[in-house]
């Protein structure tokens, strides 16, 4: 068992939040635990031997409240100073990055180095007061200033590789955003057609085939011949995918019968390509179906489908980009399902199993309580980027989103049941300034990763069913928010860049006609 004393204002917490929290073992690889909070203290009755460590929301003073996690630790009678051990897992993966990504001897870099150098002492003394109460006060002004500064170094790195991404000659990138099948008003599609150099069409099998052997292509099909009409490249999909949300009810008579489930996607997908083939640059073939397991399907039989719906689209469509999705990149699922799969593992099994497909897809979102939906810092955000470098495939940002405000949305997906507060904040509560903010950051740490080769926002607007709460560009397609404005900036400052400078107009000649 691993014990945890948490201490606030120089005592032992009255209270203590679990939302989100979770264990994780070697390869920060999610291991189910029994967690529990009371009298200041946290257990963690583990299911695995071995050191592990804990994440779990944390108040970082002004750099806000994120998602942080302990280094791994050994089990021991006494139980461990959590605001030390939270202070040296970030100060720790702030000396890994550094390092990573060449700054303690790079030419810029003296200022963060310095700060580096600043923070590491000021932790050190966190570790020599008698008083445990002392030694987290010391420690939780040095995990401040370290989150600070990783988010620092993350953006420092970010646009030193940016300004080389935006020369004439370096891989191109475009933009986007998923549209709302139900939308067909004017003004959406006017919205559409200035923000997005291509258009996500989401094939959903819950409304294409509400019913068993009844189809309904209406809203796809009119969607699909905009694209075309307005010469927008379509990413298009997911072919398969076990989200509830998704699923048509009629699937689940075949929970137990996975021959029977393996035709039935096999079917289904062979309709989509076929109808589509044609218009559809990008395929998303498989969506999270590491992390949504609705069928309870083995690792192998997860595979399987995986392997057979990626062979089926590059046969039925090989001029086309087949495309695997990962949802919930940091797989906090798996400590409380072990009938899913960590991302990072399904995606290594994928590469290294042979199946056939072109690249990675990526879901980022922050700003509900829910697992995975948790506010990470930007250190956190380029690391788990850089970790897509060994599976030697590009990558597609498919879905991003964080809130504009923290009040309920009953119009997002959970209609407004889940808290935005209680997932933590970026500097500072959730509004439009802020999401305009995180959205030129995270697109700035993205794009300087030379194997991400788009970023397709999720929500354009708030005036329909939407994911994030508040997550919209647009109040409505008529009333953009400031996120609207800064997409609209970046993207234009980003393509002027490769394309390079105009050509200049040619010298006055001496010579009169």
């Amino acid at each position: 068992m691993l014990r945890f004393d948490v201490y606030r204002d120089g005592k032992l917490a009255s209270q203590i939040d679990l939302t989100g929290a979770y264990i994780f073992g070697q390869d920060n690889i999610p291991v189910r635990a029994d967690l529990a909070a009371s009298n200041g203290q946290i257990s963690c009755m583990k299911h695995a031997p071995g050191a592990c460590g804990l994440a779990l929301l944390w108040h970082a003073g002004s750099s806000g409240t994120f998602m942080l996690p302990t280094t791994r630790l050994p089990e021991r009678g006494e139980p461990y100073n959590l605001n030390v051990e939270i202070a040296r897992g970030q100060i720790m993966r702030l000396a890994q990055k550094r390092e990573d990504w060449g700054l303690f001897d790079y030419v810029g870099a003296e200022s963060l180095n310095k700060e580096f150098d600043e923070v590491r002492r000021k932790f050190a003394r966190s570790l020599k007061p008698a008083d445990p109460a002392e030694a987290a006060a010391l420690a939780d002004q040095a995990l401040e200033q370290t989150v600070t500064l990783g988010e620092k170094a993350a953006l420092f790195h970010a646009d030193i590789f940016l300004t080389r991404r935006r020369a004439p000659a370096a891989a191109k990138a475009t933009f986007g955003c998923e549209i709302d099948l139900a939308q067909t008003a004017d003004n959406y599609r006017t919205r559409v057609r200035e923000m997005c150099d291509f258009v996500s069409i989401p094939l959903p099998w819950k409304q294409i085939e509400p019913k068993e052997r009844q189809y309904d292509y209406t809203a796809a099909d009119n969607w699909i011949k905009w694209g075309v009409q307005h010469k927008k490249p379509i990413h298009s999909g997911p072919l398969l995918s076990f989200d509830p949300a998704t699923v048509p009810e009629w699937l689940y008579i075949w929970e137990n019968d996975f021959d029977s489930l393996r035709e039935l996607v096999f079917e289904h997908a062979s309709r989509i390509v076929q109808r589509y083939s044609k218009q559809v640059q990008v395929w998303n073939v498989v969506s999270g179906i590491h992390a949504h397991n609705a069928f309870n399907l083995n690792f192998e039989q997860l595979m399987e489908l995986t392997r057979m719906t990626c062979l089926l689209v590059k046969k039925m469509a090989p001029r086309s980009q087949v495309m695997i999705e990962l949802v919930l990149p940091w797989g906090e699922y798996y400590a409380r399902n072990q009938r899913t799969i960590p991302p990072m593992l399904y995606a290594d099994m994928a590469v290294q199993s042979g199946v056939k497909f072109d690249s990675f897809g990526l879901q980022m979102f922050m700003g509900v309580a829910m697992d995975g939906f948790c506010v990470r810092d930007f250190m956190q955000i380029s690391a788990l980027l850089d970790e897509f470098i060994s599976l030697s495939k590009p990558v597609h940002v498919t879905a991003c989103g964080v809130p504009s405000d923290i009040t309920a949305d009953p119009a997002d997906a959970w209609e407004g049941k889940e808290s935005i507060v209680r997932a933590g904040q970026w500097h500072a509560p959730w509004s439009q300034r802020l999401q305009a903010e995180w959205l030129q950051a995270f697109f700035r740490v993205s794009l300087s990763k030379p194997f991400v080769e788009s970023l397709c926002w999720r929500d354009l607007s708030d005036t329909t069913p939407h994911y994030i709460p508040h997550g919209g560009l647009c109040h409505d397609p008529a009333e953009p928010k400031l996120a609207c404005r800064e997409l609209r900036n970046f993207r234009n400052n980003f393509l002027a860049g490769q394309r390079g400078p105009a050509p200049a107009a040619p010298a006055p000649s001496d010579e009169h006609p």
